[in-house]
């Protein structure tokens, strides 16, 4: 929460203080300070999206939500104690709307957005974090775990998460370095102890649990993690992801650490998530098959050998249900590590969250499908979405070389007889020179380009029918009309009518996108259309669009839709495996504008159509009597999620 917003610390104190003082009973409480039941019902359910969002910011489109109860019933549920009546004034005026516009959203300082990435730094610009960002990565310094702060006489610190104020481990030997360039003599100083108190909570809880580990690599794992915890190593984290990668088909698996880098506006610092799942080895069998296929299934993308790895490093593949997720959201699977050095070299691991996967809501309507389409998109929407988070982080996030000098006059490729681009039909020019790395080069698109690319390999494989056999759908032959075809169907319509939901987040004032993943499936929607309409075109008789629907023509999936879908996956493989920002950023920029059309007509329909996100309430677990662990699940309700957080011990 500290990652989102100044406020958002504050806001959960309220939270489970006001939990506190009625000991759960709302109702009471309620009845207590003389608000009405809609009040009550306004708080809980704000309540609940924060917490299911981790701060006061959507984690699934960045920006900020308010309570729909007012600040004077808000501060009339609060006055039963001092205390919690003190801790409103605190929190009351940034729980609510802004004057000022730009903050509604997490974005760059300089452009009035709020990021506490960069705090207590309002005057930082997103050139000084783009130079000093670059120079830091010419030291060798990875920044997932960092902030930035610009101080006085135009200096910076870099706050480093850590335990240990004067770490014993040090990734960089030096703690005060002078900038070149544009901002020649000023300083930057590594700060350790950032989120001390945590960082010390959560290693003392890795030491102890090394104790408990299954085999050498568990062991190592843990030990990796606390020495990163305790020092702010990412060095010590990576080595911490080589051994969890070799932890082969363990029964229950676990991850931790600052990871994504979805909700820095750089693009390059880690939101602090972890995981721990159990294993389904059933569903797992199937996503086995589609590891052991992977060889015959990457020579069908669109470029030769020459821009994909020496060897394909086949990693542990699985399915799993998850006990709990922390962060801003859940996924519905995840490739990690994220270090490319080590994807590339060493491997990775891929895993589908099962019951995220199959989760429904009550009585959910579909916009924007045909009727005549409902019965088969309701039917294997869950089936082919789980076709295509398989081959999204499998293959789509596993595939692609990276053309690099990895040293100086060392290159991992012959650079004196330079692949020909299948783009250009001409040698290459651009690639990754010593020191770069994929998100320092695409920086800010990065992200959302990289999951447009992994979602384009999972549109492009899904067509190829012995792959769906894999899945249990179909006997391997290209029928695009029995089930296995079914299943293709389900999925281009889904990712159709996702391009369209899309619109959701993207914000017409700042004109930007507020979600990668939206971002990118607006970019495959388009892509489908390019087509032409006789394969895919949005459908309406009314002038507000009231009656949009999507037409796709299943029967040209295969000679329509791949081949245009192939054009974008090409450009999007080769221009990443160059390190080719300039045309790569030309391109995504230009296939994810919004124009007149999707701002103005079918924007306001997707807003009046949209469906209340899903919020999972999850499970704790304590030591009972009998010293053995215990599952303790709540109601699916507003109190149930609130119950859960406030029953877990927090730091």
């Amino acid at each position: 929460m500290r990652q989102v917003s100044p406020e958002s610390e504050h806001i959960y104190d309220l939270i489970i203080k006001l939990y506190k003082d009625c000991k759960g009973d709302w109702k009471g409480l309620q009845q207590k300070t003389g608000i009405s039941d809609d009040d009550l019902n306004h708080f809980l359910h704000y309540a609940t999206q924060f917490l299911a969002n981790g701060g006061n910011y959507k984690g699934f489109g960045d920006s900020k939500f308010m309570p729909r109860i007012s600040k004077q019933d808000l501060k009339s549920l609060c006055s039963n104690d001092n205390v919690t009546l003190i801790m409103y004034e605190q929190v009351k005026d940034a729980m609510y709307a802004d004057v000022d516009v730009a903050k509604m959203h997490l974005g760059y300082p300089d452009g009035g957005h709020v990021s506490t990435y960069y705090p207590d730094s309002p005057n930082i610009t997103t050139e000084e974090i783009t130079i000093v960002s670059e120079f830091l990565d010419s030291k060798g310094l990875l920044p997932e775990n960092t902030r930035l702060k610009k101080v006085e006489g135009g200096n910076f610190e870099l706050l480093l998460a850590s335990s240990e104020t004067a770490p014993s481990r040090l990734d960089i030997k030096e703690t005060k370095l002078t900038l070149e360039g544009k901002l020649a003599g000023k300083t930057v100083t590594f700060k350790y102890g950032d989120h001390s108190k945590q960082m010390k909570t959560v290693a003392e809880a890795m030491r102890e649990a090394q104790k408990y580990a299954g085999n050498e690599h568990e062991e190592k794992m843990t030990g990796e993690y606390a020495s990163s915890f305790e020092t702010g190593s990412q060095e010590a984290f990576k080595d911490a992801q080589r051994h969890w990668i070799k932890d082969k088909g363990p029964v229950v698996e676990c991850n931790i650490g600052f990871v994504e880098t979805y909700r820095d506006p750089h693009g390059i610092r880690g939101e602090w998530e972890g995981f721990v799942a159990m294993v389904n080895k059933e569903r797992t069998k199937a996503f086995g098959a589609l590891v052991d296929a992977a060889p015959e299934l990457i020579p069908k993308l669109p470029w030769s050998k020459d821009f994909e790895k020496d060897k394909f490093l086949a990693p542990d593949f699985t399915s799993l249900e998850v006990l709990t997720f922390a962060g801003s959201g859940i996924p519905a699977g995840i490739n990690i590590p994220n270090h490319n050095d080590i994807r590339q070299n060493e491997g990775f691991k891929n895993v589908s969250l099962g019951n995220v996967l199959n989760s429904k809501g009550a009585n959910e309507k579909i916009p924007f499908i045909k009727e005549s389409d409902l019965p088969i998109y309701e039917k294997l929407r869950e089936a082919a979405f789980e076709v295509q988070v398989g081959l999204h982080e499998l293959l789509g996030h596993g595939c692609g070389k990276l053309l690099q000098e990895t040293e100086p006059g060392v290159f991992n490729f012959d650079h004196k007889n330079p692949p020909l681009s299948p783009i250009t039909n001409k040698p290459i020019t651009t690639w990754y020179k010593p020191g770069q790395t994929w998100g320092s080069v695409f920086s800010s698109i990065g992200s959302s380009y990289e999951e447009c690319r992994a979602e384009c390999v999972a549109m492009s494989l899904c067509c190829d029918f012995p792959t769906l056999k894999i899945y249990g759908f179909g006997d391997g032959s290209k029928d695009i009309n029995g089930e296995a075809g079914d299943v293709l169907y389900a999925a281009y319509l889904s990712m159709a009518r996702a391009g369209i939901a899309a619109l959701e987040f993207w914000d017409p004032k700042s004109r930007k996108w507020g979600q990668i993943h939206m971002q990118a499936r607006f970019a495959i929607l388009q892509t489908f259309l390019s087509a032409g309409p006789e394969f895919c075109r949005l459908d309406y008789m009314k002038g507000d669009l009231s009656d949009l629907t999507i037409f796709l023509d299943r029967s040209k999936i295969l000679s329509e839709g791949r081949p245009v879908v192939n054009l974008l996956l090409q450009k999007l493989g080769i221009y990443k495996s160059t390190a080719d920002v300039e045309a790569g950023t030309k391109m995504y920029q230009e296939i994810t504008h919004v124009n007149a059309f999707w701002a103005e007509k079918v924007r306001p329909e997707v807003l009046r159509q949209k469906q209340p996100r899903k919020v999972f309430v999850q499970s704790n677990t304590v030591i009972g009597e009998d010293g053995n662990v215990k599952l303790v699940e709540y109601e699916s309700t507003c109190e149930g999620m609130i119950k859960s957080f406030a029953e877990r011990e927090y730091i």
